[in-house]
């Protein structure tokens, strides 16, 4: 089961790399719940178990804001403020502090610019990323993590995106959407491999 959910890890960031242009070193961008669920679960090096499943080199990034309100939550997260004080900061341009959503919402945008991957445990933020184009989510289970898969939304930008790249040649835009369309299919026959495969699958949507 371990080979068949890093196939799936791979594709996936396949994906993302083909249609959204991700490249190493991957950048992922943590929340407090994700970083304080590498502490809770003791998965560390946590640079280390993220490269793992995403197979290439990382850099962790969490923001000031995230940084805040861990430290508001007092002693009970300190180990988690210690751990995410250590990793590297993206820059938010709001004057004021934000909660830790409202800032890593605006750092990705409209469509991530700086390629983001978006490590957190929210549910409710995760599903408001999986409409934002090109923005892969990491979530841990218990002392696994995971990688979401492209969601439909994500699919389907991906597609439109190269049909309407009306600057290429013909042959080019042919090529890139059957690249596309190969990709999109891919996750499909996945999909339907894997439906009896690792029961852990089946709580992905609501792993917190």
């Amino acid at each position: 089961m371990r080979v068949k959910k890093q196939k799936r890890h791979r594709r996936a960031v396949r994906f993302y790399t083909a249609c959204f242009g991700v490249r190493q070193p991957y950048k992922v961008l943590c929340d407090g719940t994700f970083i304080h669920h590498l502490i809770v679960h003791n998965i560390a090096p946590a640079d280390t178990a993220i490269s793992n499943i995403l197979g290439g080199s990382v850099k962790l990034f969490t923001t000031r804001c995230v940084l805040a309100e861990l430290k508001r939550l007092g002693k009970s997260y300190s180990e988690s403020l210690q751990a995410a004080n250590r990793l590297m900061i993206a820059r938010c341009d709001h004057e004021q502090i934000k909660n830790a959503e409202g800032c890593i919402v605006e750092i990705i945008g409209e469509n991530n610019p700086d390629h983001f991957f978006v490590g957190t445990q929210d549910t409710d933020m995760r599903k408001k990323f999986q409409e934002v184009p090109g923005v892969p989510l990491i979530f841990g289970l218990r002392n696994a993590l995971f990688l979401e898969p492209p969601s439909a939304f994500q699919r389907q930008f991906a597609k439109n995106s190269e049909e309407e790249r009306s600057h290429m040649t013909e042959k080019e835009a042919a090529l890139l959407k059957k690249r596309t369309k190969d990709l999109v299919e891919n996750w499909e026959i996945g999909d339907s491999s894997d439906e009896n495969g690792n029961p852990e699958d089946e709580n992905f949507g609501n792993a917190a």
